[in-house]
């Protein structure tokens, strides 16, 4: 038998393992509404496309600068320049296989094997199972719908108390349940990992996506954050695989050695096609009204088919649900709804390992007419489990 590592002993990616699920039942020749990954239904956009056209006609993609080619890494310098009003060195941009490679990047430069790095949960699952498999500590910060599942200075200050941070990684919005940090939240979170030497790695990839929340970036207050982003979500290019990093000046030298040993460089067609989709905002403003106007169907639509307890996503394309009136396991529930209501949603148990099993994640980013068809789908099995378990009561709330 091969022996494998300790550290490779991850937990899969649940809404993956359920997306591979679908697509299977698909080409079997079942309908499937898919809710379960946040991957635009939109196509990339027009102009970006057009680029990666001409540039395949010339025939030869090769190798760029591991940090990426210079006209990237200076557009999206930029568009911090004018999305943010702050000045960014290009020195200080990664470009990166997704924002994966970037977490991994920030990882591999700011930390030893043994540092303890915190994340809150509910939250992004790759963040825990990247942190495992470099042989970091990670520390879970817990926080509740009630506290709009933003984590706050003082758990933080607390968590460090109990174990020496090195640093911490949170997202806004966050995924899966879209919930933001106001600015001052923000600033207050930036001001206490300065204060405490903990190292603020952001993850800000759905930027642009926010429905009336103020959005700032923790680079607003304090150079020495990290910032992770990626064309994935806002501009349609999940499939691309293409992110960024914004860093301190210090890090820039480091950060390049590890790419040009880990990847050589990132995909050069992708790169030109990012350097194109930053043109494209009229096409990709109206997707967006596309998912705001999802967003509003499902607030009104998910307590009519009894799930009424979700906070309001401030941004990005999901929505996260309490469904433990249902079910004491979302992977069963997630599993079940697939198999008998042709609909894909994530279990909660991504996202939180200890209270995740009383919550679904859908997504918003598909096509209107199929949000509706699935939530009348979800509906209807919902009512028939209902009658099933509580013959006399009906649907259970």
């Amino acid at each position: 038998m091969i022996r494998l590592s300790h550290r490779s002993v991850v937990a899969p990616f649940h809404a993956i393992d359920i997306m591979s699920e679908a697509l299977k039942l698909e080409r079997s020749g079942q309908s499937i509404i898919h809710l379960a990954i946040g991957q635009p239904s939109a196509p990339t956009p027009q102009r970006a496309r057009i680029a990666a056209s001409e540039m395949l006609s010339h025939g030869r993609i090769g190798y760029t600068e591991a940090l990426g080619i210079p006209a990237l890494r200076t557009r999206i310098a930029h568009h911090y320049q004018e999305t943010y009003g702050l000045d960014i060195s290009p020195e200080r941009v990664a470009v990166t296989t997704g924002s994966s490679a970037a977490f991994t990047l920030a990882f591999l430069a700011l930390f030893d094997v043994g540092d303890c790095v915190a994340i809150p949960t509910p939250g992004y699952p790759a963040y825990r199972n990247i942190l495992k498999t470099l042989g970091l500590d990670c520390v879970e910060i817990p926080t509740t719908q009630e506290s709009r599942w933003t984590v706050t200075p003082k758990q933080i200050a607390q968590a460090h108390a109990k174990k020496p941070l090195k640093g911490i990684v949170l997202a806004s919005p966050n995924n899966p349940d879209g919930t933001m940090m106001g600015p001052d939240r923000l600033e207050a979170v930036v001001n206490c990992c300065t204060d405490y030497g903990i190292r603020l790695i952001m993850d800000e990839i759905y930027h642009g996506l926010v429905y009336d929340f103020p959005t700032v970036s923790a680079l607003k207050f304090s150079d020495d954050a990290i910032v992770i982003n990626s064309f994935s979500k806002y501009y349609c290019m999940t499939g691309w695989r293409i992110g960024w990093m914004i860093m301190p000046e210090g890090m820039a030298r480091t950060a390049e050695c590890l790419a040009q040993n880990l990847a050589l460089s990132v995909n050069e067609l992708s790169q030109v096609t990012a350097l194109a989709a930053f043109d494209a905002k009229e096409e990709l403003e109206a997707v967006k009204a596309g998912y705001a106007d999802n967003r509003e169907y499902l607030l009104r639509r998910l307590p009519e088919i009894g799930l009424t307890s979700f906070h309001p996503p401030d941004g990005g394309f999901f929505i996260y649900t309490d469904v433990s009136h249902l079910t004491n396991d979302s992977m069963v529930f997630a599993r079940d709804l697939l198999h008998e209501a042709g609909v894909s949603v994530a279990p909660g148990i991504d996202f939180d390992r200890h209270q995740g099993a009383k919550y679904i994640r859908l997504s918003f980013a598909g096509k209107k007419d199929d949000i509706e068809e699935g939530c009348q789908r979800i509906a209807d099995s919902i009512a028939k489990k209902s009658k099933t378990h509580f013959p006399d009561r009906g649907l259970q709330s």
